[in-house]
């Protein structure tokens, strides 16, 4: 199964048993069968970019890699790769920018493996010196458009990450406002506006 956020809605895409075999038409959880159009992958992508109505939607194919190639074919793919960096004290770097919290990440480049990518955005974007590389944590995907209008798939690979340098310095053109060390428990319970694949990996972390 694909967890993909679309305008903060997950999409998942899923194989038929995954996803129970039958349509629903719960009207916060839809659950539909994908026909192999592309138009209708088109539909409710439209839909989701257009209406935040849904708690989730769920779309199901008997070939789910197949689902997902059709999917992806419709976007422009952009790896990037990021990192939880926790500090000595057990809490973690978050990052905040127009509008939402978020975990520092960025664009993986050409000929940059994914751990180099994850640690240098890391630095860039907060003012870290210090890091030590830790597990690969997983993989996250969410949809945007570009400045012309071209929709973006973006797959962030995701390291755990150590550091004991406190002072940070959040990286102003990339319109980073704050960098911070926060409890991540405190954080959560808190509301905060955060993107849902970086509430979702921080919830992970704390249930491991």
């Amino acid at each position: 199964m694909y967890k993909i956020y679309i305008n903060g809605t997950p999409l998942f895409l899923a194989s038929t048993e995954e996803a129970g075999g039958a349509p629903s038409s719960d009207p916060k959880k839809m659950v539909a069968r994908y026909t192999g159009h592309l138009r209708l992958l088109l539909s409710y992508i439209d839909m989701l970019e257009k209406n935040p109505r849904f708690d989730s939607v769920t779309l199901y194919y008997d070939n789910l890699e197949q689902l997902f190639g059709d999917f992806t074919g419709l976007f422009r793919i952009l790896e990037a790769a990021g990192g939880i960096v926790y500090n000595n004290a057990g809490q973690v770097l978050l990052i905040h920018r127009r509008g939402y919290w978020d975990l520092p990440k960025g664009k993986i480049d050409k000929g940059e493996s994914r751990e180099d990518a994850a640690v240098r955005e890391v630095m860039e974007e907060t003012g870290l010196e210090s890091i030590i590389l830790g597990d690969y944590i997983g993989l996250t995907y969410h949809t945007y458009k570009d400045r012309k209008g071209r929709r973006v798939l973006k797959p962030t690979y995701w390291f755990r990450m150590q550091s004991d340098q406190t002072e940070l310095k959040p990286q102003a053109e990339e319109d980073i406002e704050q960098a911070v060390w926060l409890d991540s428990a405190g954080f959560l319970a808190s509301s905060p506006e955060v993107y849902g694949n970086i509430r979702d990996l921080l919830e992970r972390e704390l249930g491991g």
